[in-house]
């Protein structure tokens, strides 16, 4: 009796030590733990810090990268902030800037370029939405982990309950999934808390799953903050859509008022005035019967109607009129009335009697199957003034490659079919400063100098006369509409302008070099033989032809750039774009994407001056929004 009483007392007692000796070794292994210095990768360079906090003001200060602004701003939980982490360390390592897309040849010189972001989006989802950034892009990177102990309490201390988990392990449809991520959380723990492993009956790995959390709970090997993408995915899913809901709010904000501005007479008698606009596509529609002869047209944004009243002259069949404007629907319906080609069909059998040619529809030309019945690629002629300010201003071209998609007939026509955005440098009289230096005779050049710096933050639409143009023409990009696809409307492009060959300067010049204040942009649309084979035609918003209500569109400079021709003998002790340097090219990369804002676009510009020596100067990157 008393060895059988003996027996397990000792067993409880060799428990008890070995318990003690786990609870010692455990605080040994937690002690070092704690006093170890956890080093944080920057985000962008090679050094390292010992808190995310530090981590972050670095990034903030030297890099342009408020990470806590951004989360903040945008309403970042676990899950996003966790996928910009990673997203942002992806592109770092391919030497491309987060935010903008441009790449460079070195990473100092993505050092140079970081800037903060204009815009978090492309395509209405932010750059990091792919899930893709939820696996950690670099091995073992303990900021993942970190991160969100920087936030309150109250937003990240969340109670966890083991029936709860198991419930949501259970049910969870990426349960695979959230086995990987239990795997990085906890591979560098112990191999004793492999959970993972030999497991093949779903519930039983849930129920391992729980037991452990709840042994790790109590150790802290499990904190909150890691649990929180299991958690949060519930949450998350909700905020998506709460965002989505938030945007598409927006977006109708802005289509309304957008649409409701061209409800303003005064818009469509610029455009009807504008005699360019009105020749090249009245010459397109008129002077090529083949193409319009018992056509279906259809046109995107039709107004006042003109176009679509030009089709139904050119001999078209049928012409379908979209506007979104619910007044100048009303007034495009009452003008095709008036002119006696309004479409008041009646209704008999599968017959329609139809009095006229027009059909004026009102809606977005997305929602056009809600309105009326359109067979696919049943169009013959795709008829849109689409063009903005910088050609890409207002996004309606997505609205036109939309129908080209969903309505225009295999090899049918897109009227117009190309488009090109041209660039050159323009000189002092392209600013406002000569007029500011003399005002009824008084010297107001001060005013002068401070407008030429707020230009250098936003673009100016504006008249530039040809005679201020200073340097060769250049192609920025081409488009081919019957072949692009929406995402081609964003874009990155490099060009180098000389001089103009015949460029006499003007009063300011000297012979040290002409002043070049900054990038003039306008577009072509062509109505080329593709389509208009017996008349094409050209609408050009150039300085050198007639003005359009377009204008042109002046990027400028943060400060002047010294040109001279090749023949020029630099001043080596100079700096490359001054007066003993002046530069004999100017390279500049460019790019154009559709702004987070919706119909806005950003632009961005960088700019190096290269000498006759071929010594480099560069600006750093301006931004700009439209």
């Amino acid at each position: 009796m008393e060895t059988k009483a003996a027996t397990p007392k000792l067993e409880e007692e060799e428990e008890e030590e070995e318990e003690e000796e786990e609870i010692e070794g455990w605080d040994a292994w937690q002690s070092d733990e704690d006093n170890s210095i956890a080093e944080f990768l920057c985000l962008f360079c090679s050094l390292r810090f010992d808190s995310t906090e530090t981590l972050f003001n670095h990034c903030s200060s030297d890099h342009a990268f408020d990470f806590h602004g951004i989360v903040r701003d945008l309403g970042l939980k676990f899950y996003g902030s966790f996928k910009l982490i990673n997203y942002v360390r992806s592109q770092v390592v391919k030497n491309k800037c987060w935010s903008c897309g441009l790449t460079f040849e070195c990473s100092k010189d993505l050092q140079n370029h970081l800037h903060a972001a204009v815009s978090y989006e492309k395509g209405g989802k932010f750059l990091w939405e792919d899930d893709v950034y939820l696996k950690p892009f670099m091995a073992d990177d303990p900021l993942l982990h970190s991160f969100a102990a920087d936030e309150d309490d109250e937003d990240y201390n969340v109670l966890i309950d083991k029936e709860e988990l198991m419930r949501e392990l259970v049910s969870n449809e990426d349960f695979g999934e959230l086995c990987n991520d239990s795997q990085e959380i906890l591979k560098d723990s112990s191999s004793e808390l492999n959970i993972v492993q030999n497991i093949g009956n779903k519930q039983d790995h849930a129920e391992n799953m729980a037991c452990h959390f709840d042994k790790m709970k109590t150790n802290g090997i499990l904190m909150e903050e890691n649990f929180r993408p299991f958690h949060q995915r519930r949450k998350d899913k909700q905020l998506r859509f709460s965002v989505a809901n938030v945007t598409a709010r927006e977006i109708k904000d802005v289509n309304e008022n957008y649409f409701g501005a061209y409800g303003s007479f005064g818009i469509h008698r610029e455009m009807l005035s504008d005699k360019v606009r009105m020749d090249a596509y009245r010459g397109a529609l008129l002077k090529n019967p083949c193409l319009m002869n018992q056509a279906t047209v259809l046109d995107v944004g039709c107004g006042t109607g003109i176009l679509s009243l030009f089709a139904a002259q050119a001999g078209a069949s049928r012409v379908i009129a979209v506007e979104a404007s619910a007044k100048m629907a009303s007034v495009a319906t009452q003008i095709v009335k008036d002119n006696g080609l309004l479409s008041e069909g009646t209704e008999k059998g599968d017959e329609k009697q139809c009095l006229g040619k027009i059909k004026v529809v009102r809606c977005m030309v997305e929602e056009l199957d809600q309105h009326i019945q359109v067979p696919p690629h049943s169009i013959d002629v795709l008829v849109s003034e689409w063009m903005g300010y910088c050609l890409l201003y207002e996004s309606m071209l997505s609205s036109v490659l939309y129908a080209r998609d969903h309505w225009l007939k295999p090899g049918g026509a897109i009227l117009p079919d190309t488009a090109t955005i041209f660039v050159a440098g323009f000189g002092r009289g392209g600013t406002s400063i000569p007029f500011w230096e003399n005002v009824y005779g008084f010297n107001m050049s001060c005013v002068g100098k401070e407008v030429v710096e707020d230009a250098s933050r936003v673009p100016i639409v504006d008249i530039v006369d040809d005679q201020d143009i200073i340097t060769a023409s250049a192609v920025l990009q081409s488009f081919d509409l019957a072949t692009m696809k929406p995402d081609d409307m964003d874009f990155t492009a490099s060009f180098e302008l000389k001089l103009r060959s015949d460029f006499q300067g003007d009063s300011t010049a000297s012979t040290l070099g002409i002043w070049c204040y900054g990038i003039v942009l306008w577009f072509e649309t062509g109505f080329t033989s593709r389509f208009c084979k017996e008349m094409p035609t050209v609408l050009s918003t150039s300085p050198y032809s007639p003005g359009t209500h377009w204008s042109q569109t002046i990027l400028t400079f943060r400060e002047p750039i010294v040109m001279q021709s090749d023949k020029s003998i630099p001043n080596l002790a100079a700096s490359v774009g001054t007066e003993g340097r002046p530069a004999v090219r100017i390279r500049s990369r460019i790019s154009i994407v559709r702004s987070s804002a919706h119909r806005s676009i950003d632009i961005s510009m960088e700019t190096t001056g290269i000498s006759s020596d071929g010594q480099k100067c560069s600006w750093p990157v301006q931004i700009f929004n439209l």
